[in-house]
């Protein structure tokens, strides 16, 4: 029991140290990658003993100046609750990654290790529900804040939350008719299979048209351009508008934490998880008959760095994505994800429960 409870927290300190570490290499990231889109030089005046290494110390300098800033709270604020709204999002954001599989099994001696921190036979649901919650933060932030605006923006934030949470809750049944499954881990290891043209069978060949609409929702879920209304910072409306020091340090890392999650389901749902082609338990098994056998390490090291290049790729995507379009109105975000992305949704879903009856 003892040893069980040390391998969990082994691993709980394994996913969130590389998720918070990623968030604040993303926050250089976004950085450099916008400098780069508008032909400039970017981040690079934070120096430690005359070393800049690109700009790779800003993310430290930034973490310095959260801690050393003023928390201000305003007079007509709820101190309580207004304290209470950066933890609850950013705690939402993070024990989702509880579920996610990084891994199949590591083989230490007689014991097997499942890698992912929780293997419930519901990690999706499991998912969604905390997703969902996260939005309380939002709205408590704008509520506490005693500023109409700061509320303004918080209602804004749900309004687009539960608008594309549903559209994303549809896309995903898809991808779970195909598998039979809600269970991550099972869901990944399906998707070793390959399909009848060859290809394997990842989510994103048997879904396409579900991958696309996933990482519309899905970047609307996580507020940042072109969804980022809801904090508004050149109409000062945002719901973290009172918020200052660490708090405000908080919602921002939430935006980057959720930005990966997001890249990391995506994953998990439709690129493959951490299965990489033809690569089964004893090494490559490739289609014209050739084997490449590896030891077991080798072969878990290829997944987990399988797993995090296709979270990096998913996240360089939303980040392209947030630096080349610009932001929608209020009408156009509700207009896209009520009116356009949640018929496609239905008729995706349908369609794909019509070819499995057809052919199963």
């Amino acid at each position: 029991m003892l040893i069980e409870t040390l391998i969990t927290l082994a691993k709980i300190a394994v996913v969130l140290g590389a998720v918070l570490n990623f968030t604040l290499l993303l926050t250089w990231v976004e950085r450099k990658q916008s400098a780069v889109i508008q032909d400039r030089i970017g981040a690079n005046r934070a120096s430690i003993l005359g070393i800049r290494a690109l700009g790779l110390f800003h993310p430290l300098a930034d973490g310095i100046k959260m801690l050393t800033k003023e928390d201000f709270v305003p007079a007509s604020a709820d101190r309580f609750l207004h304290a209470l709204a950066p933890f609850l999002s950013l705690f939402c954001a993070l024990v989702t990654f509880a579920v996610i599989p990084f891994g199949d099994v590591l083989r230490v001696g007689d014991r097997e290790i499942q890698l992912q921190i929780v293997d419930l036979d519901v990690g999706i649901l499991f998912i969604f529900a905390f997703a969902a919650l996260g939005v309380y933060g939002v709205v408590l932030a704008g509520w506490a804040s005693g500023n109409k605006w700061a509320l303004l923006g918080s209602l804004r934030a749900a309004a687009q939350v539960i608008a594309y949470e549903v559209t994303l809750g549809l896309t995903i049944v898809g991808v779970l008719l195909v598998f039979g499954t809600v269970a991550l881990d099972e869901m990944v290891r399906a998707q070793g299979a390959t399909t009848v043209w060859g290809l394997p069978k990842w989510g994103i060949v048997v879904q396409p048209l579900g991958f696309l609409l996933f990482l519309v929702a899905a970047t609307a879920e996580t507020k940042r351009t072109p969804f980022d209304v809801p904090e508004g910072e050149s109409e000062i409306i945002g719901y973290h508008l009172e918020y200052s020091g660490m708090k405000f340090g908080m919602f921002l890392m939430t935006d980057f934490v959720e930005s990966i999650l997001a890249a990391a389901v995506a994953t998990t749902l439709f690129l493959g998880g951490w299965q990489v082609p033809y690569l089964q338990a004893s090494g490559f098994a490739f289609p014209w008959g050739a084997i490449w056998e590896l030891p077991h390490l080798a072969v878990v090291l290829l997944q987990v760095l399988s797993f995090a290049f296709k979270v990096c790729l998913i996240s360089w995507l939303l980040m392209q994505i947030r630096w080349t379009l610009p932001r929608f109105r209020y009408d156009q975000v509700v207009r896209l994800g009520w009116k356009m992305l949640l018929p496609v949704s239905l008729a995706n879903t349908f369609v794909t429960g019509l070819v499995l009856l057809v052919i199963r």
